[in-house]
């Protein structure tokens, strides 16, 4: 069990209303909430009353919607708490630079990328859930974490998987790092069945309990690409040690494949408090009450390589990673966009991975990042290709 004093004490959670941010906050309850833990700062979007109700709950000093419109409703649902309000991008600054020595960066998405980086500059250890901060500012964010002096600790459960498995072994030993796939909802269907599907179908994870972002992205495997770029960066990989293997159950997180011919794997109940947890205990492990496996009904573990010609991300995802420079933050961009026009209606569920294609292809030209600027300048670029794209779609329907 893991001692309390050795544990972070002051915490921010950036994306604190999402699925990531309320587990998060449940697994601050379990290892000791707000007597074991100080919450510097709770960040949401249009979710409000959930905001308020999470500040009130943990005694935050501050809390933040990102949308500026809804400041005048959080500052009165909080009214007499003596909690701070702020709003928007500055609030967000704001929430970042305060003096948390552990960060949550659980804000979905390219708006996630400035306050995480807020704070790693000033050595906050960053419990990295945003997924823009490797796949579009690799080699911006990791020297920005080295300069600041904090920690970086994956939250994804392949990611934890993985870095649990590097633990205490030499990076020279490793061969291949493995990342487990569940195959999402249409790991079975043909492109033909696929084609019609809807948003709402597209988020019916089989194993998992997540936002819709992830969740879609499950469906058509980007979220796995963004994962192997993500690798990348985090364990300093070569792009051909990176590999996928579908596995359906979701009982093996991810492995990693040594010279020796060994294997080694994490394995638990797919339940995202467990990566949490352990980001928010490292290097030790918190008593957390969360289901244990019984290996005893474990009939079967099938695993599979991907199809794909019919989940093409993964593909274009290996495309990135061999070009380098920016085409994780064109791929990143363009699915982002994509994705919106999906959810909207304004295009199928296979547009998608041919917007994104369309995209890197455009912006192949060997440029990579010097400043954060540069990935903002990429990422704006990359959202115009595909927005013209798809109103081209639109268009011809």
């Amino acid at each position: 069990m893991t001692n309390a004093s050795e544990l972070p004490r002051k915490l921010t959670i950036l994306g604190s209303t999402g699925s990531i941010g309320t587990n998060t906050l449940d697994v601050v309850r379990q290892l000791g909430g707000r007597d074991g833990f100080e919450i510097m700062a709770l960040t949401g979007a249009g979710n409000i009353a959930l905001l308020a109700e999470q500040a009130r709950e943990f005694g935050a000093q501050l809390a933040v919607t990102a949308e500026d419109d809804k400041y005048e409703e959080l500052k009165s649902a909080l009214v007499g708490t003596g909690i701070k309000v702020a709003a928007g991008k500055a609030g967000l600054e704001e929430a970042a630079s305060m003096a948390a020595d552990w960060v949550m960066a659980a804000i979905a998405g390219t708006p996630g990328l400035a306050p995480t980086l807020t704070a790693a500059r000033r050595g906050a250890d960053i419990a990295l859930a945003n997924k823009e901060c490797l796949v579009s500012a690799g080699d911006v964010f990791l020297r920005t974490i080295k300069q600041g002096g904090g920690r970086l600790i994956p939250v994804d459960s392949e990611h934890s998987a993985i870095f649990q498995c590097l633990t205490g072994e030499h990076k020279q030993a490793v061969e291949r790092i493995v990342l487990t796939a569940s195959g999402g909802p249409f790991r079975t269907w043909s492109r033909d069945e696929m084609a019609n599907v809807t948003a709402d179908i597209a988020r019916a994870h089989p194993n998992w309990s997540m936002g819709l972002k992830v969740s879609i992205g499950s469906a058509s495997m980007f979220n796995k690409g963004l994962e192997m770029i993500e690798a990348k960066y985090l364990f300093d990989l070569r792009p051909d040690q990176v590999e996928v293997i579908v596995h359906p159950q979701s009982i093996i997180h991810s492995m990693v494949g040594y010279t020796d011919g060994s294997y080694i794997a994490q394995l638990g109940a797919p339940d995202m408090r467990t990566a949490i947890s352990y980001a928010l205990t490292y290097p030790h492990r918190g008593n957390l009450n969360v289901e244990r496996l019984d290996f005893a009904k474990l009939a079967r573990l099938d695993f599979e390589a991907p199809d794909e010609a019919r989940f093409p991300a993964i593909r274009l995802a290996r495309t990135a990673l061999e070009r380098g420079g920016l085409q994780g933050a064109a791929l990143n961009a363009a699915e982002e966009t994509a994705f919106h026009a999906f959810v909207g209606g304004n295009i199928g569920f296979l547009d998608m991975a041919e917007i994104v294609e369309t995209v890197m292809d455009r912006l192949h030209d060997g440029r990579s990042a010097t400043t954060i600027e540069d990935v903002f300048a990429a990422d704006e670029e990359a959202r115009r290709h595909a927005l013209e794209i798809i109103t081209t779609k639109e268009k011809a329907a």
